[in-house]
């Protein structure tokens, strides 16, 4: 059964790891993904001629950038002879905060569009695809958990505990490559095992460079801290999220938050809801 909305779940980075820089520009990482049941929903409308629009989406992004627009139309240069469609994204997940929002909906429109189109195209070539939109693509495609190192792409899957997280996004839009490229950005911290972060080892190196250059991003990680909770960035911000002994905390938690930060309470999922679709297929 083909499913009407399609879900783009939104990630965390658990860690985040810059372990050098190469020769092309991109940085070496180590990083921890997992979702949260929480995120953006797309429906799609297949068009009798080849158009490929959106047709509800962020004000904000122009069609043209819009990632799930483009990965519509990488999608359909590896599947000649596919459909036109229509594409509608309910953004829920803040752009600019960390969480994957684009990077989610390329990647919904991946696995969509190769059933709707009957592309036929397996989970690796679509990552494949996926990768040349973006890093964190392929983490989405895939739908698990995962230990990821290179560029964040060479994914390996681990199950990790479920928690309830609360979540905050400070009204403030970070530059991922404003980050990555700040020359004072640490970029020499040592390769960690996933048995290492288990026992406490991990921290997210871009944390210093995004609260110095966003105040906001700072002030609630204080105020989370000031809670007692362990209070950490997602990416490169400005989301920062803390992990709570249950629901209730984590949604009183988000209430309790000033009014001008966005809050919410979230379950961390090892297997995001569009593997879920994947897997009932």
């Amino acid at each position: 059964m083909i499913p009407e909305v399609w879900p783009a779940p939104a990630k965390i980075n658990l860690f985040l790891h810059v372990l050098g820089r190469r020769a092309d520009g991109y940085h070496r990482l180590q990083t921890l993904f997992q979702f949260l049941d929480h995120g953006d929903e797309l429906r799609f409308r297949l068009r009798e001629d080849a158009e490929i629009r959106r047709s509800a989406g962020p004000a904000e992004i122009p069609e043209d950038s819009d990632l799930a627009i483009r990965a519509a139309r990488a999608l359909r240069a590896a599947c000649p002879g596919s459909q036109g469609v229509d594409i509608a994204v309910d953004k829920r997940t803040p752009t600019g905060a960390g969480l994957g929002g684009g990077s989610s909906d390329a990647a919904t429109v991946l696995v969509a569009l190769n059933r709707l189109w009957a592309c036929g195209l397996d989970s690796d070539q679509l990552a494949a695809i996926g990768l040349k939109l973006g890093a964190d693509v392929p983490v989405f495609v895939r739908g698990l958990a995962a230990w990821a190192e290179g560029v964040g792409e060479q994914l390996t899957p681990v199950l990790l505990p479920e928690p309830w997280y609360v979540v905050l996004v400070p009204t403030v839009h970070v530059a991922t490559a404003a980050v990555f490229g700040a020359p004072e950005l640490k970029r020499d911290s040592a390769p960690i095992s996933f048995a290492d972060y288990l026992a406490g080892a991990g921290h997210n190196d871009c944390t210093a460079v995004t609260a110095a250059r966003y105040p906001p991003v700072a002030e609630a990680l204080r105020w989370l801290a000031a809670r007692g909770l362990d209070a950490r960035m997602s990416g490169t911000g400005s989301a920062v999220f803390a992990a709570c002994e249950d629901e209730g905390l984590a949604r009183a938690t988000a209430a309790a938050a000033p009014t001008e930060w966005r809050g919410f309470a979230a379950r961390g999922l090892n297997v995001s809801p569009l593997a879920a679709i994947i897997r009932a297929a």
